[in-house]
């Protein structure tokens, strides 16, 4: 340069510097023209090392900066051979520490690429990286600066982006080939030619995917606003390369400046529906290829057999059976790429998995907006391609189960139309019909316990709209209750008739993924996951739970879960998957739910009856009763097993499901009724008054009577008075009409006579004694008219039993005696375990409560005990008044005598009434 320009550009005055490049730039020309490139290398040499790299003389580097864009205005078309000198000192300004520098240096590249134009695009990424630091500038000069060379650089992209080769590969090309005119003459697509773009998107998209983790929100909107004008462009096809910066996109909705929040949910709707299309174009596309392919094979078919029917006709026969829909597809086939067409986005990949993949991670984001954008995107790929959703299942539910009880009622609504649609792509999956249970046991209502209704036709408390049943002929399709979220609602059309998927489900991560949620502390969560695991279990048995696995305990621990929809979609369950099991799985299942009793008394005493009476809905009654009593039977803790009988001999008597158990027990004469009634006979032993009240059950009153000359000579305590007392109000119940009528037949059947009075020997003047002595005077007239007989002593089974005088002739297989023995041995072994264990006597006054106070009046809740846990045994000493049940008198108790026993024929001693007053026994 000449020494005059060269200080000219050096000057600290900004019109000195405009001259001095305005001379520079004539210079330029004059080499240009005079074909002298070496000197125009040589300027431009001095201008970068001289000036633009003289970081220490700003004014030497704002000179350089207008002299190299002077340069370039200069040089024209010519410059794309300078650009490699003329570009990086520019870029190196823009990281200057003075403002004025960065402006100049946004200036002096605006001219640059001005002139350049596409040549430019192959410093894309340099110029990208600089723009996106500088968008957050402190200076406001230095941010309006690049923001013109911003507009600039978009409008070339999306000019050239696409198509454009610089002159140099075009020039290369050309000297190392001999191409034809033609040739020359074809267009420069990427695809068409053997040199790439100037332009590079695989080039460009690592860069992207460093960048947009920024926080910056001016930095954001940058990028934002390049991401949208690059998807823009057609065959760019940025979609594709969609998953390398969507986890970054996704996280600008949670950025506090509205802008960039509104500009990002554009650009990511803008995305999926582009995805939306060009699944559903290639889907078209393949129906179509396989539409024209089954016509074209028709067709052949058709002139093969020489029928003489022609296209026109043919056509006509298809449009009538296909359908005005694949009329139509038929006349697009040629715009859809069938014929060889190319249809633009029919051969875009999308890697949905990857997709996927990003999206779980914002499942369950603390950011409402992020959340909810996850759930949308989720959910639409049941348009997109739900088979893809398949392998996802396990993982999806882990985040979208919790998002059910989300407190905001977007984001909860989103979940549970998310996971309808997942139940409904699982449900169109082949089932696994060979493992399928030929019964399907329902949810049913619970009935009160006082009123008999018939076990059939019961309906499930929850029994309304569920996920559509049977839609399709000859297909199990389970109906699934309500959530606590609000009723299950039909699954949309996407989601209810997608085509069935190779994709086979991974069952042990789906249950493992369920039975995880138990934890949850939202009541809707686990109401779904019992849900989920109930229409897994009906849709392939084999391939869901065993007793050996983690869920099996895990359902046993849901019963104390404090909801109620909770333990009754959970007894639900595993009546389901105890229903036409092994024995084995069966017993095992019963011996599990007996110890989960025996060590959370508090489950049986709050839940222990739903429970049972909820399991003999869906299960065989008879089975339960009979495997639960063989266990109990051997139960070394009497104790436990002393209540757990009192438990399902209450639910015996009053469960309104269990009416045809107790039709089975009347009926002694059959062998099945033996069976039944000597099964449970052997386990009732533990409580003494559940035998007994089983005998009356099953109208062995002869036995009955034998059980209360062995229970008078057991030791009375608190406890048994109260059980007894209980029973007593139970006569007065629906459940033994037929016994209050067999008093009106004395002589056919006497121990029933000897049966009532002798309880009410055993009682104390209480409350229950007043109900028994009124409805036995009632019938007293015809007591005394019939004597009970006195039979000599039974020598063998056959004589015992036809002094029963109930099986008509047929023989009567239930071994008595053998069963009284076995009555007297728990009942013996009862009282060792309890002096062992060091059980005190109790006596009323030092108890705290006396008999007046323990024995409740059944008239509101009939049972036939609880637990009795807090109550000790000893013999009843003392007395005290507790409060009377409301609308019941409650008369003195007398208690017998410390030392008093009671015998066969009544209370024996003389016990105290509260005022003072005695009262004698009768023998």
């Amino acid at each position: 340069m000449d020494p005059s320009i060269q200080r000219s550009l050096n000057d600290k005055l900004y019109d000195r510097r405009k001259l001095g490049a305005l001379d520079l730039e004539k210079t330029v020309r004059e080499a240009i023209l005079a074909d002298r490139d070496d000197r125009v290398h040589a300027i431009i040499d001095q201008l970068c090392h001289e000036y633009a790299y003289a970081v220490h003389q700003p004014h030497a580097r704002n000179g350089g900066l207008i002299g190299l864009a002077a340069a370039s205005i200069a040089l024209g078309p010519g410059v794309a051979k300078y650009l490699e000198q003329i570009v990086p000192p520019v870029l190196a300004c823009f990281t200057d520490q003075d403002a004025r520098v960065r402006y100049y240096a946004c200036e002096s590249m605006y001219n640059i690429a001005k002139v350049a134009k596409g040549e430019i695009l192959p410093f894309f990424n340099e110029i990208f990286d600089t723009l996106a630091k500088l968008a957050a500038d402190s200076e406001l000069s230095v941010k309006n600066g690049a923001e013109l060379l911003d507009r600039l650089i978009k409008d070339i992209v999306a000019e050239s982006a696409a198509t454009y080769v610089s002159i140099l590969q075009t020039g290369e090309y050309q000297n190392s080939d001999s191409r034809s005119d033609e040739d020359e003459d074809s267009p420069t697509y990427a695809d068409q030619t053997p040199f790439p773009t100037a332009f590079s998107l695989p080039r460009f998209i690592p860069l992207l995917k460093e960048r947009i983790h920024v926080i910056n929100p001016f930095t954001r909107m940058f990028l934002v606003s390049w991401i949208t004008l690059l998807d823009s462009i057609p065959d760019l096809e940025l979609v594709t390369y969609l998953p390398e910066f969507l986890d970054g996109l996704i996280e600008f909705l949670s950025d506090q400046n509205q802008d960039v929040h509104v500009a990002t949910q554009q650009v990511l709707e803008g995305f999926l529906a582009e995805i939306k299309r060009i699944a559903k174009l290639k889907r078209g596309v393949e129906e179509a290829k396989k539409y024209r392919s089954t016509r074209e094979a028709h067709s052949r078919t058709m002139s093969e057999s020489g029928s003489g029917i022609t296209d026109e006709a043919l056509k006509a026969t298809e449009r009538l059976s296909l359908g005005d829909g694949e009329e139509r597809q038929d006349e697009k086939d040629d715009d859809s790429g069938v014929d060889g067409t190319w249809v633009p986005g029919q051969d875009v990949l999308v890697d949905h998995q990857k997709i996927l993949e990003i999206l779980l991670r914002f499942l369950d984001n603390v950011e409402e907006e992020v959340q909810l954008t996850a759930l949308r995107w989720v959910d639409s790929f049941f348009e997109i391609g739900p088979e893809e959703l398949v392998p996802f299942v396990p993982r999806l539910l882990a985040h979208v189960l919790p998002a059910i009880a989300h407190p905001t009622d977007l984001v909860r609504h989103a979940a549970s139309k998310l996971n309808t649609s997942l139940l409904g792509l699982i449900m169109s999956l082949a089932d696994d019909v060979a493992s399928a249970p030929p019964y399907i046991p329902q949810v049913q209502r619970l009935t009160p316990a006082p009123k008999e209704v018939p076990a059939e036709g019961r309906r499930d408390s929850s029994s309304k709209p569920g996920i559509a049943r049977d839609q399709e002929p000859g297909r199990r399709t389970p109906t699934l209750g309500p959530t606590a979220a609000g009723p299950t609602t039909t699954p949309t059309p996407e989601a209810a008739t997608p085509q069935p998927s190779s994709v086979d489900l991974d069952y042990a991560a789906t249950v493992n993924a369920l039975t995880l949620q138990f934890l949850n502390e939202h009541e809707q969560t686990r109401v779904a996951a019992l849900e989920w695991l109930l229409m897994l279990h009906r849709k392939a048995p084999r391939k869901m739970l065993t007793i050996n696995d983690g869920t099996f305990p895990a359902l046993l621990q849901t019963l104390s879960d404090p909801s109620e929809q909770v333990v009754t979609r959970d007894l639900q369950l595993l009546s389901q998957i105890s229903h036409n099991s092994e024995d084995d799985y069966f017993a095992s299942f019963m011996h599990s739910l007996l110890s989960l009793f025996s060590t959370d008394r508090r489950l049986l005493e709050t839940r222990g009856n739903l429970i049972i009476r909820h399991l003999c809905v869906n299960l065989n009654p008879e089975r339960i009763f009979r495997t639960m009593a063989d266990i109990l039977e051997k139960d070394e803790d009497v104790e436990f097993a002393s209540i757990m009988v009192l438990q399902l001999n209450n639910n015996l008597i009053t469960a309104p499901e269990l009416v045809d158990l107790r039709k089975r027990l009347r009926s002694l004469e059959t062998k099945d009724g033996q069976a039944l009634f000597v099964s449970l006979f052997r386990s009732w032993c533990h409580n003494a008054v559940a035998t007994f009240s089983l005998c009356l059950l099953a109208q062995a009153y002869e036995q009955a009577s034998n059980l209360l000359s062995i229970i008078a000579e057991l030791e009375i305590t608190v406890t048994l008075l109260i059980q007894i007392d209980k029973l007593v109000h139970l006569l007065e119940s629906p459940v033994f009409t037929y016994l209050r009528l067999q008093l009106l037949e004395p002589e056919k059947y006497p121990y029933l006579y000897k049966c009532l009075y002798g309880l009410l020997m055993l009682l104390p003047q209480s409350s229950a004694f007043q109900t028994l002595k009124n409805r036995l005077n009632a019938v007293s007239a015809i007591g005394y008219l019939h004597t009970a007989p006195r039979p000599p002593p039974p020598s063998n089974q056959s004589s015992y039993s036809e002094s029963r005088g109930r099986l008509k002739g047929r023989g009567d297989e239930i071994k008595w005696m053998e069963l009284l023995e076995k009555f007297k041995q728990v009942q013996e072994r009862q009282r060792k375990q309890q002096q062992q264990q060091g059980a005190a006597a109790n006596s009323f006054g030092g108890g705290g409560a006396g008999i007046g106070g323990q024995v409740k009046s059944m008239g509101s809740n009939m049972s036939l005990g609880g637990n009795n846990r807090g109550e000790t045994s000893g013999q009843v000493q003392g007395q005290s008044r507790a409060p009377t049940p409301a609308g019941r008198e409650t008369p003195s108790v007398p208690a017998p005598p410390p030392q008093g026993r009671m015998g066969r024929g009544g209370l024996v001693g003389i016990g105290r009434l509260a005022g003072g007053k005695r009262v004698t026994g009768r023998r």
